[in-house]
């Protein structure tokens, strides 16, 4: 960590042991850490990278690997001796979608071409890459499943023979469900699908939802024979997947409207009957309006119900600060990380990496907060970008160790003092 590393804008029962620019690339998106390393996608560099934080006072750029042309590789997971890897089509250095409105509020099979066969040209690498990291620091691909269409977003993957993911594929308005093989971690094959229906355009099917929302997957957690699925403005979708190759809907429900959509995560905390649903703010200035992180009551798989929202960030006036105020993803419970039903870590984006206790599922209350100072450079290319944080993701090891990045400013690593 450099001793020049600024002071927080704002810090509590956090603290900054250590920071890193992931050799000169401090963009990042989605984070994992495996055997003492982190491994993060990022959102403007391309390609992912490996940073050995086995001392984490003192964390330093291990590995780069760059992306296909055309391409990024923003999410990944990591588990066991495997590095799981999106390729898609690099959405933010397209023109279509160089005001990022367009990219949270139109179907984006539409805009880049690929809910039509054919129609357009395809110049990125589409699927998922597989690693052999049984040394992290030097990541080794040992297969890739292609797909047709714009690319895997995110997935999740804990190890075993499935891994889930959200595809842009071919013939379809958007991101759909898909399971995946992982027999042989060298040749991994999809086989199963569910989409809400209305999204296969090629099968001649046309959307019932209002314009100017996305009904795509951001991806799915899963437990047991359920999946968990975050359907961005089409809110929670619950699956039974004990059956693999032919998912079966159990539940269906969106909040939005009223509320503004943009659901990320749905994380089941099985021992408690309990889900906490965090619904991304995507746009500048809350123009999305106020996004939520709820609690559900979840003892009856087919019938959720909403029981208590987080409190907002205020002590400082987040909202005109510049770039995206509210929540963004949140630590999934890692297997082999902290596993935790009652602290719930978050990141808000321009308010920075916050903690809540939930030990009163009705009563979530705050416990930690740390927003960083404004980042040094400005990595975001795209136009009418303000230079402050937006905190992205957030990983916390089997000891307690927080991980957090950023779009633009690096990797830091804190301890909570909760």
């Amino acid at each position: 960590m450099s001793d020049a590393h600024p002071a927080a804008d704002h810090a509590r029962n956090l603290t900054l042991i250590g920071h890193s620019d992931q050799g000169g690339r401090p963009d990042g998106v989605q984070l994992m850490v495996n055997k003492g390393f982190a491994i993060t996608g990022h959102m403007f560099s391309k390609g992912f990278s490996v940073i050995d934080v086995r001392d984490p006072k003192n964390p330093k750029p291990s590995a780069y690997v760059a992306a296909p042309e055309n391409t990024w590789n923003i999410h990944l997971q990591s588990a066991g001796d495997l590095l799981l890897v999106i390729n898609a089509k690099d959405m933010f250095a397209a023109t279509e979608f160089a005001d990022e409105k367009a990219y949270y509020t139109t179907s984006v099979g539409k805009t880049v071409g690929t809910d039509e066969v054919g129609k357009r040209q395809r110049d990125w690498t589409a699927g998922m890459a597989v690693y052999d990291i049984k040394n992290p620091a030097e990541p080794r691909q040992i297969g890739f499943m292609p797909v047709e269409g714009g690319g895997v977003h995110r997935i999740w993957y804990t190890g075993g023979q499935y891994a889930y993911a959200s595809a842009l594929l071919d013939g379809y308005s958007d991101y759909c469900f898909i399971t995946i093989d992982m027999s042989d971690p060298t040749a991994p094959r999809e086989i199963g699908r569910w989409w809400i229906p209305g999204m296969h355009s090629a099968g001649g099917e046309t959307p019932d939802w209002p314009a100017g929302k996305r009904y795509g997957l951001h991806h799915a957690i899963i437990h047991g024979d359920t999946a968990y699925a975050a359907w961005r403005d089409a809110g929670m979708v619950i699956l039974d997947i004990a059956d693999r190759t032919a998912p079966q809907l159990i539940k269906h429900m969106n909040w939005s409207p009223p509320y503004g959509g943009g659901t990320h995560n749905c994380l089941p905390l099985p021992n408690r009957e309990l889900l906490v649903v965090l619904d991304e703010a995507v746009l500048d200035h809350q123009e999305d309006g106020v996004k939520h992180i709820w609690v559900f009551n979840n003892a009856v798989r087919d019938n959720p119900v909403s029981i208590a929202t987080f409190p907002q960030p205020d002590e400082a006036d987040y909202k005109a600060k510049g770039g995206h105020f509210g929540p963004h993803n949140l630590y999934e419970n890692r297997p082999d990380g902290l596993v935790s039903e009652e602290l719930i870590f978050t990141t808000y984006q321009n308010a920075g990496v916050r903690v809540f206790s939930i030990a009163d599922p009705y009563r979530p209350v705050e416990t930690a907060a740390y927003v960083p100072a404004a980042p040094e450079t400005l990595v975001d290319h795209r136009p009418n970008r303000n230079k402050v944080i937006q905190s992205c993701d957030v990983f916390v090891d089997a000891d307690g160790l927080v991980y957090a990045n950023d779009y633009n400013g690096g990797l830091i690593i804190l301890e909570y003092g909760g």
